[in-house]
């Protein structure tokens, strides 16, 4: 194992609703790209029960150039960005460590996937995230102040921001629509367009 990482996480979302332009927009304020757009496989796990989910912490596990452990804690509003206790580490093979939670009595709750490009701009990383429901940017700092000041700089409007987390939107569209499928994937959305009003959210760059 290698890469472990310890911190505070401190992020926000914000809802899209011409990804092609902002990326646009991003670059041509000097952003320098630290992760060509890569797909994601993520499986959040959790006891049968849900004892994880009740308490407000996460532990998945994530495929994308690396394989990698996360562990997320309960969150608070710190300046109007969202803040919790973040791990990560990344592992060697990725149905190991599967099989290691599995044995340990965790189950997959969820599956998500999703396209991400990231990019570092004035010490913040800005990530361009494409998920099935929708095309959001995220902007994760070292304090709220420089979070803030990124969004301003890239035209997004601050009170757009979304901090939930894309598990939770989904959990909201679930309710909704009452899908019958449980995992946010592609294949499962394919054919079906979602509005920011069905996701409870407004785009953010509608000035840009």
């Amino acid at each position: 194992m290698s890469g472990f990482l310890g911190s505070q996480e401190l992020e926000i979302k914000l809802y899209l609703a011409d990804l092609p332009a902002f990326q646009e927009r991003l670059e041509a304020l000097g952003a320098q790209r630290v992760q060509p757009r890569v797909h994601e496989l993520n499986q959040r796990f959790d006891t049968p029960s849900g004892e994880l989910a009740r308490s407000s912490q996460v532990l998945r596990l994530r495929r994308d150039t690396a394989s990698r452990v996360t562990y997320k804690g309960p969150g608070t509003i710190v300046g109007g960005v969202r803040a919790r206790q973040e791990i990560e580490f990344t592992v060697g093979d990725f149905e190991a460590a599967r099989a290691l939670f599995e044995a340990l009595g965790y189950q997959v709750s969820v599956i998500y996937e999703k396209y991400r490009a990231t990019y570092e701009l004035d010490g913040v990383l800005v990530t361009l995230d494409q998920l099935p429901f929708g095309d959001f940017a995220e902007i994760e700092g070292p304090d709220a102040g420089r979070i803030r000041a990124a969004a301003g700089k890239l035209g997004l409007d601050w009170e757009a921001r979304v901090t939930e987390s894309y598990i939770a939107l989904f959990d909201h569209l679930r309710k909704v629509y009452a899908f019958s499928f449980r995992h946010l994937t592609f294949e499962n959305f394919a054919g079906m367009e979602i509005s920011p009003t069905e996701l409870g959210v407004r785009a953010a760059d509608q000035a840009v």
